[in-house]
């Protein structure tokens, strides 16, 4: 997945170049598989609530990152 703004070259370039790019990057595509995964349930418990809240505020976090970095390229 590609952020919004952001083409596929520059991506790749900064995931080559960048360590921390990388990581962000990679954690970026697990978080959503898992919020995914959570959104295919009708209904949640507090407990997977809680849980996809939690996992959408560190993937916003890492993008905001992401982004700080690509501004850079």
């Amino acid at each position: 997945m590609i952020p919004k703004g952001y083409n596929e070259d520059l991506i790749e370039k900064a995931t080559n170049e960048n360590k921390e790019f990388k990581s962000l990057y990679l954690e970026h595509l697990e978080l959503e598989k898992k919020l995914s995964e959570l959104n295919k349930s009708k209904f949640l418990t507090t407990e997977r609530d809680i849980e996809k809240k939690r996992l959408q505020k560190i993937k916003l976090s890492g993008k905001d990152r992401m982004a700080k970095i690509l501004k850079k390229y």
